[in-house]
């Protein structure tokens, strides 16, 4: 087996992380956790009438394959009950053992390259404008057939950065030695390159 490689992969929502990290996954055949869907599924359940803490502490792998996670609805909630120090300390350990994992591991999410993962082989930020990354998100709600407004999509994405970045506890922010992909301008596929180009300029000095 190959020895452990973490890709820390941080970034504002719909900035193309996702997409850009089961990309660089596949590519180099590396194990891939979206961190934020381990929050997305404790957002479900507090919004079922869970309490946050114990909904993260009890939290299994049963629960990322529950319908319904990618909702704007669960998004918010998942933003909301981040900044809740007891529920991101009771994630923690889950993140960091998948990180180590042998045979490479990707892991995205906003606190990766700074909190989850600082000692991770490489670290890159993945973002885009408001206005980009709230029309992606719009486009994506009105593909799956969900009632949705521009400039209240818009809106929300710029409300969730101000969350996520002034939240007392990881807030989110590019790593010291983290390398910015901005997307606004970059097609899916210039963006994946650019991505795996970096990770291979580390992987060839590791």
């Amino acid at each position: 087996m190959s020895k452990p490689f973490t890709v820390a992969i941080d970034g504002p929502a719909a900035a193309g992380k996702g997409t850009i990290s089961k990309a660089v996954a596949a590519h180099f055949g590396f194990g891939h956790l979206d961190t934020g869907l381990l929050y997305r599924a404790v957002g479900a359940k507090v919004m079922a009438g869970a309490d946050a803490i114990e909904a993260a502490q009890a939290l299994s792998a049963d629960d990322l394959n529950v319908d319904g996670l990618r909702t704007a609805q669960v998004a918010q909630a998942a933003s909301k009950v981040a900044v809740i120090a007891g529920v991101r300390a009771a994630l923690l350990d889950f993140q960091r053992a998948y990180a180590r994992r042998a045979g490479g591991a990707v892991l995205d999410g906003r606190d990766i390259g700074t909190v989850i993962c600082p000692q991770a082989e490489a670290k890159l930020f993945v973002t885009a404008s408001a206005e980009v990354r709230g029309k992606r998100r719009f486009d994506e709600l009105m593909g799956r057939g969900e009632a949705a407004e521009l400039a209240q999509v818009i809106e929300d994405v710029r409300a969730r950065d101000e969350r996520d970045a002034e939240r007392v506890v990881a807030p989110m922010k590019a790593a010291d030695d983290a390398q910015t992909i901005d997307t606004s301008d970059l097609s899916i596929a210039e963006a994946i390159a650019a991505a795996i180009s970096a990770v291979e300029a580390v992987r060839g000095t590791a």
